[in-house]
């Protein structure tokens, strides 16, 4: 990498953009003790229809050039002839594989049946129900009309679903738990349930319990777990856990969602992170959003640039944001969502000055974390 750090900046609609620009402020200069260069494209529902979507096809090429992408939420209108969704249009440009999302324990925030250990879900980020071709027959209205949809997967993304379930729970020291609903569709979701198995004997000192869908969400409703947790998942059940997992620990605004592409190693090769919550429109203009996942995003994606060559400042600055929004939360910071009473911008304010705080002191002790 050169030794100015380059990050795509995909701008989005309402209370998503709003958020965007807050969090971007952690990536000043003076804040992070980095030199950055931040290209923006504007995926506003607006110029999306104006391009015919070409800005979201220049966002995904400059994302494979770059390899670092912070997205905000964006619209995807309803209508079948409109523009569509940018995230399928962007996940499928970049070629990304998996989709990742780490509900941790937010401190000061009790969480939902005392789980604090963390649950990362690792999805399919194409295929499955997103994308299906989809078909009616017979009379519109009548009782014999009948709905198809063909879904499809591939055994490429499983593997890396699956691999990559494997590593994360490997750093984490945690177990792969979950599964796809392999009995009832042994065909379609077994693709899924082989390759966990693979990976299972490649990673034979990762713990390893697959449990069927329906078994998994009544497993983390039930209780705490006494390991981290990470539920390798299909497109749609991942989506679907995710937004289980989240709120367990406190806010959908809690944790960022992070999409990878990998080369043929499994190496990353792009690293995209955004907020997992929409664009919140009657929040929009109130500065009383929950900016935590737009400002983690900042922090995962600084994270993967460090390990893509990066280097140590690029870490440091990651592990400076991370610890300072938890340290904000734990410290009684906290956005109305949460219980709290600031706002996203006095949120943002008070990370931003622990980020600085943070750096300035490990640089006067001559460490890099």
């Amino acid at each position: 990498m050169s030794d100015r750090l380059k990050i795509i900046i995909l701008e989005g609609d309402e209370t998503g953009q709003e958020l965007l620009e807050q969090a971007v402020r952690v990536l000043a200069p003076d804040v992070v003790d980095l030199e950055l260069d931040l290209e923006r494209f504007d995926l506003s529902l607006e110029h999306r229809r104006a391009t015919d979507n070409q800005v979201v096809s220049d966002a995904a090429q400059a994302m494979r050039e770059c390899g670092l992408g912070i997205k905000a939420a964006t619209i995807t209108p309803e209508g079948k002839d409109d523009v569509g969704s940018p995230n399928r249009l962007l996940r499928e440009g970049i070629d990304g594989k998996v989709i990742v999302r780490t509900g941790r324990r937010i401190p000061g925030i009790t969480p939902v049946g005392g789980t604090y250990h963390p649950i990362s879900v690792v999805r399919m980020a194409v295929g499955d129900a997103y994308g299906a071709e989809q078909w009616r027959e017979g009379e519109e209205g009548s009782p014999d009309e009948v709905a198809f949809r063909t879904e499809r997967i591939s055994r490429s993304v499983c593997r890396a679903v699956s691999d990559y379930a494997f590593q994360t729970a490997r750093k984490m020291g945690g177990k792969v738990y979950g599964g796809p609903k392999w009995t009832v569709s042994p065909v379609y979701e077994g693709m899924l349930k082989e390759e966990m198995d693979a990976a299972a004997e490649r990673y034979p000192d990762v713990t390893y319990r697959p449990v069927l869908i329906d078994a998994t969400y009544a497993g983390l409703v039930s209780g705490a777990t006494e390991t981290p947790l990470v539920i390798p998942a299909l497109n749609r059940d991942g989506d679907c856990l995710s937004d289980l997992v989240m709120p367990m620990f406190g806010s959908i605004a809690g944790a960022e969602s992070v999409l990878l592409a990998f080369d043929e190693d499994y190496t990353t090769t792009v690293a995209m992170a955004e907020a997992p919550h929409g664009t919140a429109p009657a929040l929009m203009g109130k500065d009383v959003a929950n900016p935590m996942a737009m400002i983690l995003s900042c922090a995962a994606v600084l994270h993967h640039a460090s390990t893509a060559g990066a280097g140590a400042k690029a870490e440091r600055a990651s592990r400076a944001i991370y610890e300072s929004v938890l340290e904000a939360t734990a410290a009684g910071v906290r956005t109305p969502d949460l219980g709290g009473h600031v706002g996203t911008t006095e949120f943002t304010s008070d990370v931003i000055a622990r980020i600085r705080t943070k750096i300035e002191v490990w640089s006067s002790l001559g460490s890099t974390v």
